[in-house]
């Protein structure tokens, strides 16, 4: 006999297996699937036997270094793709036609686990045999749907039926803060206690890597300056962002800003705006930054100012307050949850507000150094072995549900 997580008596050793579909391109979602790979690896093998199914290579090196049982998927890629095929079939329709259909939910199966982990809004969540927990990141299609990449006819369509299926057709759901449980129940009518908050921490990376000598002259950075990493999306709101540089240089004719993301979306509308604006010099575009290469953007940046529509919460103010660097964020949804008194907050709407705060920071010392300790210890509140305790208890109560 042994025991579950939650310390009951089970007939038999459990066995909970982590799918990884997703890759690095995945951003937010690939560095939550690595906290929760990090906490599988701290439980205690007597108690349950974790298997890793993993398709993306990235995976691979990590995984070597953790004590898990990892298995290469075969049928990842053609998987993935019936799998969101299948979203358009009622849920119970999907699961019979995926048994027959799809080589990966045979091939899931095939490793007879108990419970599956989806840390990705997974469309194979719903469609596998086994009892699942899922994971739902925002529900921005329904709060901010005047946004194209959420809220579009088709798009908005298909991640409605995605994120119905993840909420009801799950044994749990994991959310990112209580503002993330409140829109799963008010948005679906899912049980209250189907579903479990497991907010995001500051990934290991900033705190593990080495800058090199190579970074200064790599991305020769002004001397002071905003940073912001964000895709050039519509909703992260870059725009207002450098009409906000704009009236703020009026006062602060020193100040810049730094934007780290690929050349895509809204890149050339951005990067049109500051050069009609007068500000070719005073935003830095540096492309897509690594994960080794972040803490020395936070490390020297004046503050994070994040502009963002979407929520719940976010990362990269986690990532800030972990550095040392003073947060500026936008009032909405979760952060104020995340965030605590540990940021400067404004409208995302407001271009005026958004250079106020920014304004405020630039010139103020004693600001700056209530910002730093107060993210400091914020940060300090929630880290990877409260991550590990807070998944353990969630595992423990789904496993005796669905014993």
């Amino acid at each position: 006999m042994a025991t579950h997580l939650d310390g009951r008596i089970a007939l038999r050793r459990k066995r909970i297996g982590f799918y990884l579909g997703v890759g690095r391109h995945a951003g937010g979602m690939f560095q939550y699937a690595q906290s929760l790979v990090q906490a599988l690896s701290s439980i205690d093998g007597r108690d349950v036997e974790v298997i890793v199914a993993y398709g993306d290579e990235a995976w691979r090196s990590e995984l070597d270094a953790s004590p898990l049982k990892a298995v290469p998927l075969q049928h990842w890629k053609r998987g993935e793709t019936l799998a969101k095929l299948f979203m358009a079939l009622p849920g119970s329709v999907a699961r019979v036609v995926a048994r027959w259909v799809n080589p990966l939910v045979r091939e899931l199966a095939a490793l007879q686990c108990d419970l599956w982990i989806f840390p990705a809004q997974d469309a194979l969540t719903w469609q596998i045999r086994e009892p699942s927990i899922a994971t739902i990141h925002d529900l921005m299609h329904r709060y901010e749907r005047s946004f194209p990449e959420a809220g579009s006819w088709l798009r908005f369509q298909l991640r409605e039926s995605r994120f119905r299926h993840l909420a009801n057709q799950s044994a749990a759901v994991l959310v990112d803060s209580e503002t993330g449980r409140r829109h799963v129940m008010e948005s679906y009518g899912t049980p209250d206690d189907h579903i479990y908050p497991l907010p995001y921490i500051a990934p290991n990376y900033l705190t593990d890597s080495v800058e090199t000598s190579a970074f200064a002259e790599r991305y020769r950075l002004p001397e002071k300056f905003y940073f912001y990493p964000a895709q050039f999306w519509p909703h992260k709101n870059h725009l207002r962002l450098v009409q906000a540089l704009a009236a703020a240089r009026t006062t602060h004719p020193d100040m810049e800003l730094v934007l780290a993301g690929s050349t895509k979306r809204e890149y050339a509308a951005v990067k049109a705006m500051a050069n009609e604006l007068g500000l070719s010099q005073a935003v830095h575009f540096v492309g897509y930054v690594p994960d080794s290469d972040l803490a020395g953007f936070y490390h020297r940046a004046r503050g994070l100012v994040m502009p963002t529509f979407f929520g719940p919460t976010n990362i990269p103010p986690l990532e800030a307050m972990v550095c040392g660097c003073p947060v500026l964020i936008s009032d909405k949804y979760g952060m104020r949850e995340q965030c605590g008194d540990a940021a400067l907050y404004f409208s995302p709407q407001s271009v005026e507000e958004i250079q106020g705060a920014m304004s405020r920071l630039w010139e103020d010392e004693a600001l700056s150094s209530v910002l730093i300790k107060k993210g400091l210890e914020r940060a300090s509140l929630w880290k990877q072995e409260d991550f590990d305790h807070r998944l353990k208890d969630i595992l423990g109560r789904v496993l005796a549900g669905v014993a």
